[in-house]
């Protein structure tokens, strides 16, 4: 998946969970409400019918099937339900009598339609049910009702029984019309709740455009923010919580670019005042470092009384000069005027000369092929070789090993990659952390060293200069006993642009 793709999924989430949750809480709605509509709807329709039917029903028996005989025949029993059936209600009747004491008869309105095999027995029965008479029952048997259904189609079946001995009838009525049209309504239903979660989707989507974008404005000027545009501001209009927040933005990105200002003020005065300190040292130590060399050369005819200070002398004026000298450099790095000045440079060669230059030829192993070659500056890479040679020479003691090997990158290209290691007592692990800071002294007790602790700083300002790094760590035998520090420098084997 494509980096855009990722953006864009992550810069529409909220949107979509905004979406989705109104999309569900109308959805919830409409269907609750639908829900709730279609029940009261159903039993309206189905209680009028029932109620129409029914009462129907009653008022027929009470006046046709009560007025015949104790006795009556199958054809008045026929006819006499045709005529009850022939009403607006639509029904059909079954009238059960007995021509004789326990001969009963039947008399259908429609035999093809209704007969007693379509009556439920369990509704058969609480027809046939006689209750006992009280003040709140006058009537031995009640009108029942039942609904049932015969394939697809639902029916209602009603009956009830004329009291003395009268006949036993049941109506049967379709429900077929009511269905159909809580069919309509329950599509009429569904269309409206479809249209109620798109409308609500939609709406959705417009609220979530009219929060989203200050929010988008917001994302959009905290990154100019963090890309360093101080002077980014939010556009504040309204007075609800968004622009309350865009005030606070605001507020907060003018503190922060006055207190920006101000540290680079002070800043820069900091390493004006360092660059213009050492350019006029550089002029009274060029002085000292004559005399001092004049006082060298004559020490050995001096007063033994005052020999030690001479030496002391001599000595600390060349500390102040090499610490002036670095001073200048970190000056140069802080201001982003060093510059490299690149030549192809055989590794092998540039190592022996640094070494032989400082006479650490007897306490240095190299391990280097002839012919690695790399587009570096020399003159950095002698600064960034001498100070972590001269560092292992200090603090590890000999023999300091120093290897030199080539790597590929992830990238395709090749870098670099030179060893300093030492067989001292290691660093420890409260100093590796700080041991490229500037002036960091691993010791409080031991505030005053031979160097201007600005050494390791200067060769990891040089190392990234060129593109590289620096890294330090503890080498171990094996048995895990730290045997020895070691300093890795990797560079850029191939052409490195000026920065």
């Amino acid at each position: 998946m494509s980096k855009g793709i990722i953006t864009a999924l992550r810069f529409t989430s909220l949107r979509l969970r905004l979406v989705v949750v109104f999309a569900l809480v109308a959805l919830t709605a409409a269907v609750s409400a639908s829900g709730i509509a279609y029940w009261l709807n159903r039993e309206a329709v189905l209680k009028r019918t029932q109620d129409g039917a029914l009462n129907d029903f009653r008022s027929e028996m009470q006046n046709r099937a009560a007025t015949l005989p104790l006795r009556p025949t199958q054809e008045e029993l026929r006819r006499t339900a045709e005529q009850m059936a022939a009403g607006s209600a639509g029904y059909s009747v079954l009238l059960i009598g007995e021509r004789a004491a326990g001969k009963p008869i039947v008399g259908a309105s429609d035999p093809d339609t209704f007969t007693l095999a379509d009556v439920p027995q369990s509704l058969q029965t609480a027809v046939s049910t006689e209750r006992t008479l009280t003040d709140a029952n006058p009537y031995r048997y009640h009108l029942v009702w039942q609904r049932t259904q015969r394939g697809s189609t639902p029916y209602l079946v009603g009956g009830t029984k004329i009291d003395g001995g009268g006949p036993t009838g049941y109506m049967f009525k379709s429900l077929a019309a009511e269905k159909a049209d809580l069919n309509s309504l329950s599509w009429s239903l569904g269309i409206a709740t479809g249209l109620a979660v798109i409308g609500s989707v939609l709406l959705a989507q417009v609220a979530a455009t009219t929060v989203l974008r200050p929010v988008h404005r917001l994302g959009e000027a905290a990154r100019q923010l963090g890309e360093g545009k101080l002077d980014t501001r939010l556009r504040v209009s309204g007075a609800d919580e968004l622009a309350d927040l865009s005030r606070t933005f605001n507020s907060a990105a003018e503190s922060l670019q006055k207190k920006v200002a101000d540290m680079s003020a002070r800043e820069e005065a900091s390493r004006r005042f360092v660059a213009d300190m050492s350019h006029e040292l550089r002029t009274p130590l060029t002085a000292l470092t004559a005399v001092t060399e004049v006082l060298e050369d004559e020490q050995d005819g001096l007063d033994p009384m005052i020999a030690p200070a001479v030496a002391l002398v001599v000595s600390e004026t060349r500390r102040l000069n090499d610490l002036v000298e670095n001073l200048m450099e970190v000056t140069r790095f802080d201001a982003g005027t060093a510059r490299l000045v690149l030549d192809d440079v055989d590794i092998a060669d540039q190592i022996t000369a640094c070494i032989d230059a400082r006479a650490w030829l007897d306490a240095v192993d190299l391990d280097a092929e002839r012919g690695i070659v790399a587009r570096l500056d020399p003159r950095r890479l002698d600064v960034v070789l001498a100070n972590l040679i001269g560092n292992a020479l200090k603090h590890g003691g000999s023999p300091v090993r120093v290897s030199v090997r080539t790597e590929a990158t992830e990238a395709g290209g090749e870098e670099l990659v030179i060893a300093v290691r030492d067989h001292g007592p290691g660093i420890p692990a409260e100093v590796l952390p700080h041991v490229f800071d500037r002036f960091y002294k691993a010791s409080a007790s031991r505030p005053r060293s031979d160097g201007s602790g600005l050494g390791l700083s200067i060769a990891m300002e040089n190392a990234l200069i060129h593109g590289g790094s620096i890294t330090a760590a503890n080498s171990t035998d094996a048995d895990g006993v730290v045997d020895g520090a070691v300093f890795v420098l990797r560079l850029p084997r191939g052409e490195v642009e000026e920065s």
